[in-house]
């Protein structure tokens, strides 16, 4: 009957709802061919709640396996501000701000953002977990983690490097060796109930893969011995910078090597990046009298001269090209092993002239002067070694003591190391070995032989020579009770705005022992130091106390 009177109002409301249904019947269709990928993503995130499992990063070692960098458990804060009130939050603020030392607006600020998990602080210290986790507050949480740990502090910094909050290498070996290191981050997948609880159903898992371990030749009690004397010589005489690197001279693996400044590889970010550069590598300077043993070593091995020929040293000044030539002390007649021991730069240059420019080129070329020594660290340069054609007419009286040169620390080492050697060079290294979670070795250095410096009796007469350096000579206060010990001086002025600064200098010294059967080869750079800035000065001691304390630890677990 209704349907009779009210036709019209009947069929707009069919034709209304075929609309709708047809409506829906486009959407649905739609939806299921061009979001369908989208919407099931969607739920499956929604059902199932993927946690990325950490890998342990693998462990740096000293040579005698003696933990350099490891990872230990820490804990982090996180909350998830979408599931909480605002009574909440406020009260998270009032404990949490004070516990992790950061202001109140900070935390608030992250409790504010709508998401569903935010980081409120990464791998916290141990205390400050210990008075968080009884907070019984809805919407945070904690999970554990694992972070970089340096048991040693400042022991090794350049060295060793640092790596970030996620674990990532960025500097040193930790940088250099991150792929190893590292390891691969496995992944735990477990459903989740509509209201986003972790059921605890594991659907699927794949196990981390932990890092290899990295083992060095470093030796952490020598690291430490040298360390220790190098900071008394950079605190006492206000140096700019300072670096020491201890070899065996026989294999070249490196026992030691430290910058000053350094920084603390726990917490890189307070300290400065003058402080974070690997001096020993990136920095070079001219070496001054250090370089002498490149005439000396030509002069012994060509045989143009010997130790007891006598030269004449002009008594302070000597006139090279239109250049003069100064000593620091003048001097008349000495011999050439005391021309050596003396440092004289007169008498040293006229061997040079003997010897001739292309001989003195080829004999620092032989050291690898100009050359990286390819130690394997980042940021290493070569310096500065000009072939004979681009010498001016006063080269020969600047590059035989050492100006018109640069060089770095570890140049230098590797130059004394090869003295202390028989003349022989080996390759600078400080990895060991890289060893996987299985214990296999997937990685290995061997002494390596860079090439022969010189003959095995030019070696012995010019360690004869270096012992008389610090026995009678510029060294003494290298002088080591009941060792004998030969070694280089160098003090060497600064080039500030294109000329020779009088009150800015690098005070070096190079130097082995015992003579006879040298176990350790030292450098030791000190930049500006004041107000003492003679390298046998400033540098000698450094040695000194390196050396005996190094030898005395070695003879007591019976060598390297």
């Amino acid at each position: 009957m209704y349907f009779q009177r009210h036709p019209t109002r009947i069929g707009f409301i069919f034709f209304f709802i075929f609309f709708l249904l047809i409506l829906f019947i486009i959407k649905l269709s739609l939806i299921q061919v061009f979001r369908s990928s989208y919407l099931a993503d969607k739920a499956e995130k929604q059902h199932n709640h993927v946690v990325d499992l950490e890998p342990r990063r693998g462990t740096i070692y000293d040579r005698d396996l003696r933990s350099l960098a490891l990872n230990v458990a820490a804990y982090s804060l996180f909350a998830n501000p979408k599931a909480m009130k605002a009574e909440q939050k406020e009260e998270a603020v009032r404990q949490v701000a004070s516990v992790l030392g950061v202001s109140g607006e900070e935390i608030a600020r992250k409790l504010d953002k709508p998401k569903s998990f935010i980081w409120l602080a990464r791998k916290m210290p141990q205390d400050q977990y210990e008075r968080l986790k009884g907070i019984k507050l809805h919407g945070l949480g904690f999970i554990k983690e694992s972070k970089r740990f340096y048991p040693n502090g400042e022991l090794a910094a350049h060295v060793m490097g640092f790596a970030n909050i996620d674990n990532v290498g960025l500097q040193g070996v930790e940088l250099e060796f991150d792929k190893y290191l590292h390891g691969t981050k496995g992944v735990a997948q477990f459903l989740r109930d509509a209201r986003q609880r972790d059921l605890m159903i594991e659907k699927d898992f794949i196990a981390p893969k932990d890092g290899s371990d990295v083992v060095l030749t470093i030796d952490e009690t020598i690291q430490f011995i040298a360390e220790k004397a190098l900071d008394k010589a950079f605190q006492k005489y206000n140096a700019a910078s300072a670096c020491v690197i201890v070899l065996n001279p026989k294999t070249g693996e490196v026992l030691a090597f430290a910058n000053r400044p350094t920084f603390r590889p726990d917490a890189p970010d307070k300290s400065s990046p003058e402080s974070r550069t690997n001096r020993a590598v990136a920095f070079t300077y001219e070496p001054g009298s250090v370089f002498k043993i490149v005439t000396a070593t030509g002069a012994l091995e060509e045989g143009i001269t010997n130790e007891d020929e006598v030269f004449f040293c002009e008594n302070g000044k000597y006139l090279v090209g239109n250049h003069i030539l100064k000593d620091a002390h003048p001097k008349g007649r000495l011999t050439f092993r005391q021309v050596i021991e003396q440092s004289s730069n007169i008498g040293t240059v006229k061997v040079a002239q003997r010897l001739g420019a292309d001989k003195v080129y080829e004999y620092a070329h032989r050291y690898r002067f100009g050359q990286k020594t390819n130690i394997g660290m980042t940021g290493e340069v070569g310096g500065i070694l000009k072939p004979t054609s681009r010498w001016s007419k006063t080269s020969i009286g600047a590059v035989p003591i050492g100006q018109e040169v640069t060089v770095t620390a570890v140049q230098l080492a590797t130059a004394i190391a090869a003295v202390a050697n028989d003349g022989v060079m080996m390759k600078p290294y400080f990895i060991k070995y890289v060893k996987a979670p299985n214990g296999m070795i997937t990685e290995e250095n061997k002494p390596q032989v860079i090439g022969r410096v010189m003959k095995s009796e030019t070696s012995r007469r010019l360690r004869s020579i270096l012992q008389g350096v610090i026995d009678v000579g510029t060294a003494q206060m290298a002088k080591i009770k009941d060792i004998p010990a030969g070694g280089k001086t160098g003090t060497a002025q600064k080039v500030v705005n294109g000329t020779y600064s009088h009150s800015k200098f690098v005070a070096s010294f190079i130097g082995f022992a015992p003579v006879d059967d040298p176990k350790l080869a030292v450098v030791i750079s000190v930049d500006e130091p004041h107000p003492a800035y003679y390298g046998g000065v400033v540098a000698g001691p450094v040695f000194r106390e390196v050396v005996e304390d190094s030898l005395k630890y070695l003879a007591g677990k019976k060598g390297l």
